[in-house]
Parts: C-alpha cells; structure tokens; sequence
C-alpha cells in the first residue's frame, strides 16, 4: 500500500515487499528465457537482429537490478539501517534505465517483447514512486518515525 501523508508518498513494507517479489519473479522468468528457453527464437533472427536481442536482454537485466537494488534501498530505511537521508543520496536513488529501440522491439519474438515491456512498465511504476518519494529535508523525531512504523506495520 502507499499512504499519502501530508501530499508526498509514503511507502509500506508491503508495498516494497510486494514489489520486490514481482522484481525477482520477472528476473528468474528474463533468466530462465534469455538463458534457456528463448535460444531457440533468437537463433532463428537475422544475425543484426540476434544483437539487438541480446542487447534488449541486457536492457532488461539492467532495469531489473536497479529496481531491486531500490528497493532493497527502502527496506533498509525501513529497518533504520539507513535514513531517508541517505536514501536520497544519488547513488542509491533508482539508476537510470536504458531506452528500448521501438524499431528492434517490434522484429522481436512475442515472449521478448512480453518480458521486455513487463520490465519496462514495472520500472516506471517505481521511477514514479521514487520521484515522489518526500526529500529528507530534516530529521523526523525517532518516537514520530517509530509510531509511523507501528501504523504502517498493522
């Protein structure tokens, strides 16, 4: 869930949890696929396209590991192993993801680009929440932030 406290975004543990399974679900399927099951189809591409999978693979992988490494982010505010602070410190805000080529896209097989969009849209869901996550411009009480974790947690 995410609570709106005061306009800004405040997130949960079961928001983060939530998205942090779908993260690792979507990467074990873009492994299993670019690994394994999708060598077939990408063997059948025209070898120029044959790169443009791979790379579109790697696209993937890329969106998913910074998506995972916020969100592992969040949950260390959330166990106070980090602040809010340094949490909006730019080498742990969520890293830049590369474009997809529209052109190579639509040559793709139908399971690349099925995987290649859910990465695209689970990683602009959380781009969305990261910018509208409140900027910690000052240290909240630890019995305030200790009382917020006890709302969020039942």
């Amino acid at each position: 869930m995410m609570a709106q406290e005061d306009g800004r975004i405040q997130l949960t543990p079961k928001l983060i949890g939530s998205l942090y399974t779908e993260a690792m679900v979507l990467a074990d399927e873009a492994r299993s696929y670019f690994d394994r099951h999708g060598r077939e189809e990408r063997d059948a591409l025209d070898p120029i396209l044959r790169v443009g999978f791979a790379c579109e693979s790697l696209k993937v992988t890329t969106r998913l590991m910074h998506i995972i490494a916020w969100l592992l982010t969040q949950r260390a505010v959330e166990a106070g192993e980090l602040s809010p602070l340094e949490a909006r410190r730019p080498a742990r805000r969520l890293g830049e993801a590369p474009e997809s080529d529209e052109a190579v896209l639509a040559r793709l097989p139908d399971a690349a680009r099925a995987l290649i969009d859910s990465s695209r849209d689970l990683f602009a869901r959380v781009q969305r929440l990261d910018d509208g996550r409140p900027e910690a411009d000052g240290q909240a009480s630890p019995a305030r932030t200790l009382l917020s974790r006890l709302e969020r947690a039942f």
